[in-house]
């Protein structure tokens, strides 16, 4: 592994955090203007949640590409790629005159910015000494705390001031890291290999289907995405030259558990995170602008603590820090569940909980999975982290959606704030339910190896 941290210098997590600052501004900007964007179209919950949903799937599924990619070219020439179809999709989003074409400016900015959550994952996982790859990954989740607090006043701002369409506009700033990345990047050869082009097709397809199925449901949906699952399954581990993913990947110890705990705080998280901003617009009634500054404590409270949670991982062990983030995103989600319907304060202080968890949960399981993987699989063992963390918020965001929509059907012959707030109210307790469930897993997963016990590097 030394012969990795030469080539690396500590101004490129700079660089990761200046991009990483769009890139999620992108996402939590969009969850504002949600309520917007169904009022100006016309659309239910579940109709509307596509501009979240189906960015994250193309941003789940284009993780993973770059992580495999990364493996075989230059990580200037992919990260450059990437920033310049970002740009090119948030022209087309901020030209969009239908919700057709809103969702192709989405859909091309995620195949774009898909590169900069698995590349912000890859580089200090290649390139960071281990002893400070804690406190880089850190720095990293307070960033991603930082833009989360800041997207919402912004989107919050820009929607109500003039129209969703100019949040697209904000994201060209990524331009900025282009010539910065060009700089402090090392420089790497092309290396030989091939891409599993069908295996992406068939987990592609088989994702969409599930969803499909969750927000429009067809009977044969469900059949086609078990088909399409079952066959990605058998062509990666008996058709595949190279697989799309790697089924020895899964056979390293603790690597599966670890993905399925990601996959169960993502869901619980991002689900949360898309779904708070719709419950204080239609329960409490505020404003895209309001709704922004609701929102804004919680995310600024996990930047202010997040690198914390990166130092107390290097000091104390990723499974202390793993324990802490769930207990905090069970303590805020059970508080959700209590004051649905009440005061926009209440909820802001929930959130804190579930934001500031989540930030700690991201360093330590990032810092502990990259800990586990050797070198060679480094690329597409983050890819996958990054694939699973990002699907479990498409479809969480996509069953809570719908679960709305026929809560809100159930209500309508009582259509008091009272009513709805209790389907908000139930949601949220099914997501308190999945994080017991994971700190059963995380118990069982780092039982036994003390509080200063990391995995070891292997090379």
């Amino acid at each position: 592994m030394e012969s990795a941290n030469k080539d690396y210098n500590p101004k490129v997590i700079w660089a990761i955090c200046f991009i990483l600052l769009f890139s999620v501004m992108n996402v939590t900007m969009f969850n504002i203007a949600i309520p917007s964007i169904a009022d100006e179209f016309s659309l239910l919950h579940s109709e509307v949640s596509w501009v979240t949903t189906g960015y994250s799937i193309i941003y789940a599924l284009g993780s993973l590409t770059y992580g495999k990619l990364a493996d075989r070219f230059p990580l200037k020439r992919l990260i450059t790629i990437g920033i310049l179809t970002f740009c090119v999709g948030s022209i087309v989003g901020f030209f969009a005159q239908t919700y057709a074409m809103l969702l192709v400016g989405r859909f091309i900015q995620s195949a774009g910015a898909s590169s900069i959550p698995a590349l912000a994952m890859l580089i200090p996982a290649r390139l960071v000494p281990q002893a400070q790859r804690g406190r880089a990954l850190g720095t990293i989740a307070s960033t991603i705390a930082f833009a989360s607090g800041i997207g919402p006043i912004v989107g919050g701002f820009v929607t109500g001031a003039v129209s969703w369409n100019y949040l697209f506009l904000i994201s060209l700033g990524t331009l900025l890291t282009v010539p910065l990345f060009l700089r402090w990047l090392p420089k790497e050869e092309t290396r030989t290999g091939t891409f599993d082009l069908a295996g992406a097709a068939l987990l592609g397809v088989g994702v969409v289907a599930l969803l499909l199925a969750i927000t429009n449901f067809v009977w044969w949906l469900p059949i086609a995405s078990a088909v399409f699952f079952l066959l990605f399954g058998l062509w990666i581990r008996r058709g595949a030259k190279d697989p799309f993913i790697q089924p020895r990947l899964f056979r390293i110890e603790g690597v599966l558990t670890c993905l399925l705990i990601t996959f169960l705080s993502g869901t619980a998280a991002f689900g949360i995170m898309i779904v708070i901003p719709t419950l204080l617009a239609d329960v409490n009634g505020l404003s895209p602008v309001h709704v922004g500054f609701a929102l804004f404590p919680a995310a600024m409270s996990a930047a202010l603590l997040g690198r914390y949670g990166g130092k107390l991982a290097d000091r104390r062990g990723n499974g202390f820090v793993v324990s802490l983030a769930q207990g905090g995103i069970l303590t805020g989600l059970l508080l959700l569940s209590s004051v649905s319907g009440h005061g926009p304060w209440m909820i802001a202080v929930s959130m804190a909980f579930v934001s500031i968890g989540f930030s700690f949960m991201q360093a330590s399981i990032t810092n502990h999975v990259s800990g586990l993987l050797p070198r060679e699989m480094i690329g597409i063992g983050m890819g996958t982290f990054t694939l699973v963390n990002f699907l479990s918020g498409s479809i969480s965001g996509a069953v809570m959606m719908k679960a709305l929509d026929e809560s809100a059907g159930a209500s309508a012959v009582n259509p008091f704030a009272a009513e709805v707030a209790s389907g908000f109210s139930n949601v949220f307790l099914a997501m308190a339910a999945l994080v017991l469930l994971n700190l059963w897993l995380v118990y069982r997963t780092f039982r036994g190896r003390g509080v200063d016990r990391r995995p070891a590097v292997q090379s």
